[in-house]
């Protein structure tokens, strides 16, 4: 009498022989109709975008340049593009975008620091949930240009309170993307984990935060976008003469729009390097887990 056992080994082998299997038996116009097909959906996320952007661009050119609209409420891009053309040449726009980069990144970094523990505690005890989310939906509640001032009274003018407005603006979405991640883990690996001896600090270092990896990882690349807003918003409060928020501010009391056009390209420049960078973290921490 013979027993056949299949152990998970042998499994895995016979799938990878299997895939290896089919690869072999790819034809070359399978192939090719592939590649076909991944070109067409690379095509596909780009033409898109950049015909919609041309689409614009022609529209705002016709109605500034037929007098549609005038040039106080939509300057011709002209008009705009030398603007910015003059901003890049005499580092204006190079130095607020660095007070602004700062501002926002020191704030993102202070979230960062409350948010994720504040989000791991509100999952992990109720106790600690009872205690603060209420003070975490009133927080939200509460404008934050209407906090502003109240910093500036206690703090001053300057990089502080801005750094604070920009952590509280970004504060509340991180907390709740953290504590949503951190409920939503499935318990059979924590539970197969405990079986095993993990507690403490191993279980949440290598159990629970690889599995809360992809909401973390959300919370912060909207805390990372957010943080923008927070620090244009103390920008305009404070009245702090520095950033693409004061910069904002003098082309509209001058009424310089295309100074005001050129700056928002800017800001849309700089999210969209935030944007990628947020891109790019979630791909290091995938090749890492």
């Amino acid at each position: 009498m013979s027993v056949t056992t299949t152990t998970a080994e042998d499994v895995s082998l016979e799938v990878q022989v299997s895939a290896h299997s089919d690869n072999r038996i790819v034809s070359p116009e399978t192939r090719r109709a592939r590649a076909t097909q991944i070109a067409a959906q690379r095509v596909l996320l780009v033409v898109p975008p950049v015909a919609l952007a041309v689409f614009l661009m022609v529209v705002w050119y016709i109605s500034t340049a037929t007098g549609s609209v005038p040039s106080l409420i939509l300057p011709a891009p002209r008009d705009v593009f030398a603007a910015l053309s003059d901003g890049l040449q005499s580092s204006l726009f190079l130095s607020n975008a660095l007070v602004t980069i700062q501002e926002s990144l020191l704030g993102f970094l202070l979230a960062v620091i409350v948010a994720l523990p504040l989000g791991y505690g509100l999952a992990k005890s109720r106790l600690f949930a009872a205690t603060v989310q209420p003070y975490l939906a009133a927080g939200q509640a509460i404008p934050a240009i209407v906090i502003a001032p109240i910093l500036v009274l206690w703090l001053g003018y300057g990089l502080v309170p801005i750094t604070i407005l920009c952590m509280l603006v970004v504060l509340f979405p991180m907390v709740i993307t953290t504590a949503l991640g951190v409920q939503t883990i499935d318990h059979t690996y924590t539970d197969a984990a405990r079986v095993e001896g993990a507690s403490g600090w191993s279980m949440l270092v290598h159990i629970e935060f690889p599995l809360a990896l992809p909401a973390i990882l959300a919370a912060l690349r909207t805390g990372l976008t957010l943080s923008i807003t927070g620090a244009l918003v103390g920008e305009f409060v404070s009245n702090s003469g520095q950033g693409l928020g004061a910069l904002v501010f003098v082309a509209k009391d001058q009424f310089n729009t295309p100074l005001l056009f050129a700056t928002l390209i800017v800001l849309a420049v700089l999210a969209a390097l935030y944007y990628g960078a947020s891109w790019l973290l979630i791909k290091l921490a995938n090749a890492i887990y």
